[in-house]
């Protein structure tokens, strides 16, 4: 397999020379450097400078930079409307290196084997998870309608029922054209993403995706020069919206995946291959294929090999468990993987409310580091405590840490209590401060002149603190 020269760095002076230098502060910043440093790390858009946009002169600059910056996997649109998903669009391989964007969508199947009542149930099951974690609502994302029975008419109802119940985008999964076609005729303006194209049927699977204006899932198993092949051939025939499969094989077959995943990605962000800078499509759905006397143990390879392409590159998912404890911890990582590493999850901080205080209620303090937050916030809740909770800007930092850290001192605390007013809403002047910021109490006594109590270590325990030491 052929590969390009690696991809260079960007430096914010790249893109200030093919700036205006006008400093007009029309984007909003002091200068154009600010916006050629912004631009690099992705922070702003480029639309934003507008002389760039606006003024003819500086179109082939414009074309120049949009070229620069464009990332080396492809993003690629599915669906329509509010639920639509974009997949790729990634600019590195690691998310130290910069953010991630357009996090991991899941898809749940779907077959033209099942009965109407099993088809409706799961597409609304999939449509209507959801769990709050740190504050962000976990959602699945797309369901995918596989044809087990290769009839045209049986997958074309059953595409026609999914749609009749869910606004999720869809993959339509079959190797047989005519399915895909009848897929596509009871969804002709849905987008859907079609899966999937190979060397046998390539051509025919191209003409779909043109006549409905659909992305094309591409699928080579375990043969990355096929898989290059086959692109090269459809982005000439016109297809331009592309997502690769080199396959997902589990037990056995795993370190063949996750070493595919891996050069695929390292090959179009390393060495700026643009036959492979598409996104990649993983299917732990392929966990099923190994019979199992325990279904739970197909569960459970699903939800590991899920995980294992999550944090390999894979930009979309097929999975068939829709059970919560296989869903959660996927979810659950998927979105720890896309945060933004340079800057911690934080919460606004200020008072929070919980229950129905009054002026005898009880004052707790903790950080703004989103974790902690919404842990002591579970807590209190779960155990059905009236209290007020001082939120300290800790710069997104757990109390140990901005402790430890000096982001959180007795003179931030003081100066929260004083700004935060909460001296109006009780009659006490007692404030709770968690366990691990004991050391702290004393001068937080002496800045605020509030009377200090030391909480547990662990929120957990605030329920029964509250019960022996709040009068």
């Amino acid at each position: 397999m052929s590969e390009k020269v690696g991809v260079k760095e960007l430096s914010p002076i790249d893109i200030y020379m093919q700036l205006p230098k006008t400093n007009c502060k029309k984007c909003g910043l002091e200068n154009c450097m600010a916006f050629a440093t912004k631009l690099v790390n992705r922070e702003i858009a480029l639309e934003l400078c507008k002389p760039l946009v606006e003024e003819k002169q500086y179109t082939k600059a414009y074309e120049k930079l949009w070229d620069l910056l464009k990332p080396p996997v492809k993003e690629v649109t599915i669906g329509v409307g509010d639920k639509a998903v974009k997949i790729g669009g990634k600019l590195v391989m690691y998310r130290h290196e910069l953010t991630l964007h357009n996090p991991t969508p899941i898809a749940i199947d779907v077959t033209d084997g099942m009965s109407e009542e099993e088809v409706v149930l799961r597409a609304k099951k999939t449509e209507g998870f959801s769990y709050i974690y740190i504050g962000k609502e976990l959602k699945l994302n797309m369901v995918a309608v596989r044809s087990t029975s290769n009839d045209p008419e049986k997958f074309k109802a059953t595409v026609k029922k999914v749609v009749e119940n869910t606004q999720l985008p869809l993959v339509l999964c079959s190797f047989h054209p005519e399915v895909i076609e009848a897929g596509l005729m009871a969804a002709p303006k849905a987008r859907p993403l079609i899966y999937a194209a190979t060397k046998d049927n390539w051509k025919d699977m191209a003409e779909l995706a043109l006549m409905y204006n659909c992305p094309l899932a591409v699928f080579a198993p375990n043969d990355l020069k096929l898989l290059r092949s086959l692109v090269k051939t459809l982005t000439e025939y016109g297809v331009k919206d592309l997502v690769l499969d080199p396959g997902t094989f589990p037990n056995e077959g795993l370190s063949d995946t996750v070493s595919n995943f891996t050069m695929l990605r390292r090959l179009a962000c390393r060495k700026g291959d643009d036959l492979l800078g598409f996104p990649l499509i993983g299917t732990p759905i392929t966990a099923w294929l190994e019979r199992s006397d325990f279904p739970e143990v197909n569960m459970w390879n699903e939800a590991y090999l899920a995980s294992m392409l999550i944090t390999r590159y894979a930009d979309i998912l097929i999975m068939h468990s829709a059970e919560g404890w296989v869903l959660l911890p996927t979810t659950i990582l998927r979105q720890n993987i896309y945060t933004d590493p340079r800057k911690p999850v934080a919460v606004e901080p200020g008072v929070k409310t919980f229950g129905k205080p009054d002026e005898n209620s009880p004052v707790l303090m903790t950080t703004n580091f989103a974790l902690t937050f919404y842990t002591v916030a579970s807590d209190v809740e779960s155990a059905g405590v009236n209290c007020y909770l001082v939120v300290v800007d800790t710069e997104g930092l757990a109390v140990d840490s901005s402790v430890a850290g000096r982001k959180l001192t007795s003179d931030k605390i003081a100066e929260t209590l004083k700004e935060s007013k909460i001296e109006e809403k009780v009659k006490h002047r007692k404030l709770i401060i968690p366990g691990k910021a004991a050391r702290l109490s004393g001068e937080i006594q002496e800045l605020s002149g509030w009377e200090v109590l030391v909480g547990p270590r662990d929120s957990s325990e605030i329920p029964k603190f509250l019960q022996e030491k709040w009068l």
